[in-house]
């Protein structure tokens, strides 16, 4: 079974299309769970008209203040991730295209591997091209402290077994990305692969949070501080695991 996790809020503009590259792609067993943060537009509405029975919505609400940026939709993720129920998990935005044999490939990848990100062509709103690799455009890499020195994963291409959710959750309370999280974690406890065929059509527009690539705007004193944190976090699951 396949659990495809998505975090919303305020995506009315792309979420019917994203869902729409996704659902031919399951089977009748599989699930889609939207872990919505109080969308104020009309998204939930948008995903209700599909009017399909794979789709569960579950409601997040996050009363721990903010530190950094992305807190946020981190934790929401994390709620879609408490709610799956599949062995194999895929992580979706709302507002990008999936690519067919998507599905296909990352499962057969998940049957040797624990974790699989796959490679991806950025574009922008109206799906034109503007980078046709992300992982040339960040020079992707594996490893523990790579990945705290710069977290090159985008959580729209990952996959994983559901296993490791025995190791991520719960997340660090603040400052860690889901997807940065859950590749240390491959890391620390598993086994990872990249493919560097792309599968998905990663939109990027004014309302987008990560940077996908982009120079950061952080000051060199937040980013110090933010790899400190994750440092810390990681340290604590080793001496966990051991």
């Amino acid at each position: 079974m396949i659990s495809v996790c998505i975090a919303t809020y305020n995506g009315e503009k792309y979420i019917r299309e994203q869902l729409m590259s996704i659902l031919p792609q399951l089977s009748a067993e599989d699930e889609v769970i939207i872990s919505d943060d109080a969308s104020t537009d009309n998204t939930l509405q948008v995903i209700s008209d599909l009017h399909d029975s794979r789709i569960q919505i579950y409601h997040h609400t996050s009363y721990e203040p903010c530190y950094f940026p992305l807190d946020k939709s981190t934790h929401n993720f994390e709620n879609a991730l408490i709610h799956a129920k599949g062995e194999y998990i895929f992580l979706s935005d709302q507002d990008d295209i999936w690519l067919s044999d998507k599905v296909t490939t990352m499962l057969q990848e998940l049957a040797v591997y624990d974790l699989v990100v796959h490679n991806c062509q950025v574009v922008d709103a109206q799906l034109n091209t503007i980078c046709p690799s992300y992982f040339d455009l960040v020079h992707i890499h594996k490893g523990i402290w790579a990945n705290i020195y710069k977290n090159s994963c985008l959580g729209c291409c990952i996959a994983f077994r559901r296993h490791l959710l025995d190791t991520a959750l719960p997340f660090p309370s603040h400052y860690v990305a889901h997807d940065q999280w859950l590749v240390i974690c491959a890391s620390l406890k598993g086994t990872m692969s990249l493919v560097h065929q792309p599968f998905l059509l990663y939109r990027k527009h004014n309302t987008s949070q990560t940077p996908s690539g982009e120079k950061s705007a952080h000051s060199w004193s937040f980013k110090i501080k933010y790899r400190l944190v994750v440092v810390y976090y990681t340290l604590l699951k080793i001496l966990h695991i051991n």
